[in-house]
């Protein structure tokens, strides 16, 4: 049985103050109990640490993920191996199943396989959200603005829409929030807490400049449907379409936004646990496994975007020479910011009059450049 050199430093201590008079002769310690006391102490693992002259990031990073290291048990016998642990987790995050269910087929417990699950989506979001959650940069903008008007769209960077995700074990004080009826998180209520145009309000995003009908507009937008408010930064269809023009527009317009229904209905087949109603009981634990379901979406679309994109890239570079959607690279976004900017910038963000103009001229914009096509058609 190993003993750590902390608690046989504890041992000594007592002993030493039992017999104060009594001199004891001090021990060598050898490099090997050296490990074995750190380990202890910082509760790693009995396996050896690379040096002492590794990165101190380096080093909380290998400790943070213990839990998937290689160990024996009290016997000495190898316990759970890594492969076991990782496969429980996935399993849980494709299948949706509740805990005991890898029970024979893993040979894990329900509370090991629930403990499985809460740190592999720590270490996913630790290691990779840096990269595959971050804010797109000035390049990631201007593409996003030349697919946006390649398709129609001058000055759209995307389709905003909410998924809605059951709770199943909440807390009863909760069940108005989280249930479907009255007073639940709808799209509205999401939108009021939500941080997307933060950095528009304390003045950190970047400058957009577009034109549509000859017109000079500075708020990107988003693509949305009906039940959001109309902001200069939403453009919704329109519902009764009357004449050629709203026509077009309506079927331009709800063709483009169906991107974001896809990503969600991919979402959920690649990862049934965000289709079938959460059994967890923490709100950070389940904003965890959303998360890195993201993440590990977003990692399997970079692998395999070559194999199903369906856009030649040379139309996007074509339209970044020839379009009229331009990122400012010169515009400061760390310019600090008072309480006047920020009530501008809301001012701006859900000014209705401007919205109402920049839909009236997308409808112009979307019939001079696709009227003829349909026409033909």
């Amino acid at each position: 049985m190993k003993i750590s050199r902390l608690s046989l430093h504890l041992n000594f201590i007592l002993l030493g103050c039992a017999n104060v008079g009594e001199k004891r002769e001090r021990k060598t310690w050898t490099p090997t109990d050296d490990i074995l006391l750190i380990s202890s102490w910082l509760n790693t693992s009995n396996y050896p640490i690379v040096s002492n002259e590794q990165k101190s990031s380096n080093f909380w990073k290998r400790s943070r993920f213990q839990f998937f290291q290689p160990k024996k048990n009290a016997l000495g016998r190898a316990s759970l191996s890594p492969l076991q642990k990782c496969t429980a987790a996935i399993h849980l995050l494709a299948y949706g199943n509740v805990a005991d269910a890898v029970d024979e087929y893993l040979r894990l417990g329900s509370t090991t396989t629930r403990s499985c699950l809460e740190h592999f989506v720590d270490g996913i979001i630790s290691l990779f959200g840096e990269e595959y959650l971050r804010r797109p940069t000035p390049a990631d903008l201007q593409c996003l603005l030349d697919i946006g008007e390649y398709r129609g769209f001058p000055g759209m960077i995307g389709s905003i829409d909410c998924m809605h995700w059951e709770w199943k074990n909440y807390s009863t004080a909760w069940k108005g929030q989280y249930t479907r009826g009255s007073g639940t998180l709808n799209d509205i209520n999401v939108l009021d807490r939500s941080p997307v145009f933060d950095d528009i309000i304390n003045g950190e995003a970047p400058q957009v400049t577009y034109y549509v009908n000859g017109r000079e507009y500075h708020l990107a937008y988003y693509l949305t449907d009906g039940i959001f408010p109309k902001w200069a930064t939403f453009i919704q269809s329109i519902p009764l379409p009357q004449g050629p023009q709203a026509v077009l527009f309506a079927q331009r317009q709800e063709a483009v936004r169906k991107d974001v229904e896809r990503a969600f209905g991919v979402l959920q087949a690649r990862f049934a646990i965000v289709k079938n109603p959460a059994l967890f009981w923490d709100k950070v634990k389940i904003e965890k496994i959303m998360r890195a379901c993201i993440i590990l979406h977003n990692m399997i679309v970079e692998d395999e975007r070559d194999g199903y994109t369906q856009f030649d890239v040379s139309d996007f570079q074509e339209a970044e020479d020839n379009g009229s959607s331009h990122v400012d690279l010169t515009y400061s976004t760390n310019m600090p910011s008072n309480i006047a900017n920020m009530m501008s910038a809301r001012t701006r963000i859900s000014d209705r009059q401007m919205h109402q103009q920049l839909k009236a001229d997308l409808v112009e914009h979307i019939w001079r450049k696709f009227g003829r096509a349909e026409d033909n058609n």
